[in-house]
């Protein structure tokens, strides 16, 4: 069985800021997760995904950068971060943080030396222009809120290029010297004791920009470079990255032409992500058929990433139009939920309208995928959203871990954003204490699937294919192998029950039973009708391998 420790890894993503305040001043901090460490370590996650840690006038919640080799004060110092990393790793918990190296602050004393003068040793770390690009307001990647991505700089008296807001200008990939520095900053991070990095926009990172070419090439052998810096500094350390890009072009960020996994060692399936989406709304698996049989083979030791939700807005961009409006009509009908024109701006649990059988499904789905899960906190207990909050804040408000003020997050009467507290989804109805006492919440029930999916291998680090059987409309079969054995899946996406017959893997099977399902069922006999309730879900054991 591969050693590869991110193949069975279940990733829990988190804002610091958000999710425990250890010293009442209304932001979460570095204390507060440790403080914390013993409820992740219960609900079985095995690392921890850090969104940006570092210094910042946090003007994009923390995603434009000050200083590379610190903490941000708010959070904590490094000494803390040290501790974290030491208490993480007593609980079996490894920790990855965000590697933002696209671009900067214009607050970073780089930029600001940059623009001080042509002479500045900083000023080719930035992408510049004499004269304004004929390709200034092409490329936004937040259209609505950015309206250009060429800014004239007085100061400096040329044209600097950010592929995000304007307060964050792009590094210049073209510069050797930004390249070491990339790679000294991992490795600083790495002798703390990083397991590894989320990469964020890594395909704007790699974009070898020029004034006047909206597409320029991207330089896919940083990344080669890069990994074998990284995993020189640390053998076992991951790069898992966000390359929302065509399907042709997904291979090549995990290796070069001769097949070798030789760069990212994970990507987020956003693909796929699509694919969930869009069958969740039309309650009908075709389209993650299609997902399932349209991935491209990965070379050895590469690995996707599953997801539902992530500190982002659900993204919609790789779907149809048509399709798109579905996904819109039945999970974000409202203006004020959509985000780009491509996104939904909502956590899963009111997408789904609350309705705990559909949240089950949508979890034990994806967890069961190929690739290794990730999660967003506050999902394993049904948190809800604030529309009210602008942009992506509304998905990135206090986790809620009980009923006393603040949810429980802080004792400040300040936060940095305020807690959920609507009638449905508010902390006084959805905490952790509350479901912690209840053997059938969903807390419970994520921590009962979570050490399924521990015992089964197989999900991430075997294939994965659809099984073609006749079934009932709504339902999706698929099976997981690999030398420990085989898991097969029955997720019926309908409201109608059915029944399936699967008797063609009778003969494979070894003393079969269901290690996880949604109700009681019976025995599973010849395998030839097995009865799955609607928005039902089986996880089968079909055989092992000792």
């Amino acid at each position: 069985m591969s050693d590869r420790w991110y193949e069975k890894a279940v990733i829990y993503c988190l804002d610091l800021d958000t999710y425990a305040d250890s010293n009442g001043d209304g932001v979460g901090d570095i204390r507060g997760l440790i403080g914390r460490l013993d409820y992740l370590a219960r609900l079985g996650i095995t690392c921890l995904w850090l969104n940006p840690i570092h210094p910042t006038p946090n003007r994009d919640d923390g995603y434009d950068v000050a200083d590379f080799y610190n903490v941000d004060p708010r959070l904590g110092n490094l000494g803390d971060f040290a501790e974290l990393l030491h208490q993480a790793g007593n609980r079996g918990i490894k920790v990855i943080i965000d590697l933002v190296v696209n671009h900067t602050s214009d607050q970073h004393p780089w930029f600001q030396s940059a623009r001080s003068s042509p002479e500045s040793a900083y000023h080719d770390w930035y992408v510049w222009s004499e004269s304004q690009p004929s390709d200034r307001h092409q490329g936004m990647v937040f259209p609505g809120e950015q309206n250009e991505t060429w800014s004239y700089d007085r100061t400096a008296k040329k044209w600097f290029y950010h592929r995000f807001y304007k307060f964050q200008p792009d590094l210049n990939i073209n510069n050797p010297q930004v390249r070491e520095e990339i790679k000294k900053i991992c490795a600083f991070w790495l002798q703390l004791g990083v397991a590894g990095f989320r990469m964020d926009a890594v395909p704007f990172i790699i974009e070898e920009t020029q004034p006047g070419n909206p597409n320029p090439p991207k330089d896919l052998d940083f990344l080669t470079d890069l990994r074998q810096h990284v995993q020189w500094r640390k053998a076992d350390a991951v790069l898992l990255a966000e390359a929302n890009v065509e399907p042709d072009q997904l291979k090549h960020f995990f290796g070069d032409d001769g097949g070798s996994a030789n760069r990212i060692h994970m990507l987020f399936d956003f693909m796929l992500n699509g694919r969930l989406m869009l069958a969740l709304a039309r309650r009908h698996p075709e389209v993650i058929i299609d997902a399932l049989q349209d991935t491209p083979k990965l070379p050895s030791g590469a690995q996707w990433a599953t997801f539902l939700r992530n500190h982002d807005e659900v993204d919609l961009s790789r779907l149809t139009v048509e399709q798109r409006d579905e996904v819109f009509e039945q999970f974000g009908p409202d203006e004020s939920m959509q985000l780009y024109g491509r996104g939904i701006r909502r956590r899963l649990a009111p997408m789904l309208g609350g309705e705990r059988r559909r949240i089950e499904l949508a979890y034990a789905l994806q967890f069961s995928l190929r690739g290794t899960p990730v999660i967003r906190y506050g999902e394993e207990i049904g948190m809800g959203d604030d529309l009210t909050q602008e942009g992506r804040n509304a998905i990135r408000t206090p986790m809620q871990w009980s009923s006393l003020p603040n949810g429980g997050f802080s004792t400040s009467d300040t936060l940095v954003r305020p807690v959920v507290s609507d009638p449905e989804y508010g902390y006084e109805k959805i905490n952790v204490t509350l479901q912690r006492h209840d053997p059938q919440s969903l807390l419970s029930w994520f921590e009962r699937m979570i050490r399924t999916l521990r015992e089964a291998p197989e999900v991430g680090s075997g294939t994965c294919k659809n099984v073609d059987v006749p079934v009932p409309s709504g339902v999706l079969v698929h099976r997981a192998d690999a030398e420990t054995g085989t898991m097969v899946f029955i997720h019926n996406l309908g409201e109608s029950e059915g029944v399936v017959d699967l008797s063609s893997l009778e003969p494979e099977a070894e003393f079969p039973n269901d290690v996880l399902a949604d109700q009681k069922y019976p025995d599973l006999g010849k395998l030839d009708a097995l009865p799955i309730g609607g928005y039902g879900y089986r996880w089968i054991r079909l055989k092992r391998h000792p």
